[in-house]
């Protein structure tokens, strides 16, 4: 077994791993463990790369989140419909922008998330909002907004969707989590067939990389359900290992000024 083959594996195990034990965000190392793991030179294959993981790996979860009743079909299919178009544009223009630069931005993203993730949640009862048309265009321009920064980043963006989904809604968390499944899914799907038109997506490391992340997900789902009581300190722990890892990326590429 190649060093390259293991690289790969390892990285998709780690993304798996975190998404199973801490339910999201694990999708943000994707592209620093492409670049500066596995070896991927070109960081904008490094996004079209991550992009196919990330599209894999969510309909897979969607489709059980489907099958227990999870999902708000008519809530998702708005929010996934108007969240790919934005996708679609954000993703074009992520192409056109110079890869530091690019990388730069993203390690700034980290951090915010990073930050989101160290914030302590407050658990409050959803108010399900009217289907009228203020509901919908709020969940329009959520939509929008969450699949430009998909697009452009290459990143599942769960923990921008779910929040976008009660807001617009009011649904519950659980069916929020679910219905985010196939916003993200279509997300990573446009953006991965807007690199691929391109030619800026390594096929056989996605699928390496999917592959890793498939075992490392059953192992983190298991060790998850353990620790279900911890998850405040799991979530923690990932923060600050989110953001070790954004200074790392902001100093790798810095010089671009």
């Amino acid at each position: 077994m190649s060093a390259t083959l293991v690289a790969t594996l390892g990285s998709g195990g780690i993304v798996g791993f975190t998404l199973g034990l801490v339910g999201g965000g694990g999708s943000i190392l994707a592209v620093p463990l492409l670049l500066y793991v596995v070896g991927v030179a070109n960081p904008h294959v490094a996004i079209g790369t991550s992009a196919v993981a990330v599209s894999v790996n969510a309909f897979a979860n969607f489709t059980v989140h489907a099958w227990a009743g999870h999902v708000w079909w008519r809530c998702a299919a708005v929010f996934a419909l108007f969240g790919t178009i934005a996708t679609l544009a954000a993703s074009t223009l992520g192409k056109a922008v110079d890869g530091r630069l690019l990388l730069f931005a993203f390690g700034l993203l980290m951090i915010v998330v990073g930050g989101l993730m160290l914030k302590p949640t407050k658990t409050t009862e959803a108010v399900v909002r009217p289907v009228d048309l203020r509901m919908c265009l709020t969940t329009a321009l959520v939509a929008a907004a969450t699949g430009a920064a998909s697009g452009f980043f290459g990143i599942g963006g769960g923990f921008l969707i779910v929040p976008g989904l009660i807001l617009a809604t009011g649904m519950p968390m659980i069916q929020a989590v679910g219905s985010s499944l196939l916003a993200i899914g279509t997300f990573g799907l446009a953006t991965a067939l807007n690199y691929a038109a391109s030619g800026l997506i390594d096929w056989v490391v996605a699928a390496e990389f999917v592959a890793g992340g498939i075992l490392g997900g059953i192992g983190g789902t298991m060790l998850g359900a353990r620790l279900a009581r911890r998850k405040a300190v799991l979530n923690r722990i990932f923060a600050v290992l989110i953001l070790a890892v954004a200074l790392y990326v902001l100093a790798r590429n810095a010089l671009v000024f």
